[in-house]
């Protein structure tokens, strides 16, 4: 399956505006600015496809991309420390959940983390959430570039560990966005989940 046949669709501030339910789709979540963009940029081969930015909260839609006409990648709004109002986070979240829970396409919620840092509390309760909600998801650490061998080790391993203390066990893959390192895996997850999507009562 290629990525590289990849163009914006539109933004949707509400899971009404959101494009009929025809193809299936993949959803990158995360803390505001952990890096959703840059990962889609770097799974595309586009340096441009999805906007960057060092302010937290620049997405404030669900973003659509369509990938090769077969498929949705949808980068949905960061949670954390937006510089928005309260009212606006959690209409956000709500917003958020909506899409999470009714999309029926939805074969799979890939949440980025950022290698260097162990889960925040964010984080985790997104995690348990999504596990509450039956809704597959994987996790995604970013920025493996920036440790040392050692570090990147002792880093993944904490991960496994916080993971394995909410009672979970789901793929972890570490990746650069920087040095495309680690995308060929993602890739092969992302088309695994996208062709052979979980049964929600089996997950």
């Amino acid at each position: 399956m290629s990525f590289n046949q990849a163009k914006f669709i539109l933004s949707a501030p509400k899971l009404e505006f959101c494009p009929p339910p025809e193809y299936p789709e993949v959803c990158f979540a995360g803390r505001s600015n952990v890096g959703k963009s840059s990962l889609i940029n770097a799974l595309t081969n586009h340096k441009k496809l999805a906007k960057t930015s060092n302010v937290p909260g620049k997405t404030q839609e669900m973003n659509y991309y369509l990938i090769h006409d077969k498929w949705y990648l949808v980068d949905l709004p960061g949670y954390g420390f937006a510089k928005v109002s309260k009212k606006e986070r959690n209409r956000w979240g709500k917003e958020i959940q909506r899409y999470l829970t009714s999309r029926s396409n939805l074969c799979l919620v890939a949440l980025i983390i950022d290698l260097r840092h162990p889960p925040g509390n964010l984080d985790q309760e997104f995690m348990l959430w999504l596990a509450q909600n039956r809704i597959p998801f994987c996790v995604l650490a970013s920025k493996e570039d920036k440790l040392s061998s050692n570090q990147r080790a002792k880093a993944v391993k904490t991960l496994k560990n916080v993971i394995k203390r909410l009672n979970m066990e789901v793929p972890i893959l570490p990746y650069s966005a920087e040095k495309k390192e680690g995308l060929d895996s993602i890739k092969e997850l992302l088309e695994e989940f996208l062709e052979h999507p979980p049964e929600p009562e089996k997950f």
